[in-house]
């Protein structure tokens, strides 16, 4: 596994993770551990897609500021 697999599955992990705290929280609106949780998981996610995007270019179309097909190059 390179790299760049491993940014993508690390990011995956995070995203995941927020997803599920975002449904968790639907239900337990008042777990102050989770949505310290969904902070810490959001934030990295941040800064982990940043450094992703840094490095490999844009994860979307919507990060893209040049060449709009960009995001789809296999790099």
């Amino acid at each position: 596994m390179n790299e760049r697999e491993r940014l993508l599955r690390r990011l995956s992990s995070y995203d995941f993770a927020v997803t599920e705290l975002h449904i968790y929280l639907d239900t337990h609106p008042d777990d102050v551990n989770a949505a310290k949780a969904l902070a810490d998981y959001e934030n990295k996610s941040c800064q982990l897609r940043e450094e992703y995007e840094e490095k490999f270019g844009p994860l979307t179309p919507m990060n893209e500021t040049g060449n709009r097909w960009a995001w789809i190059a296999d790099t």
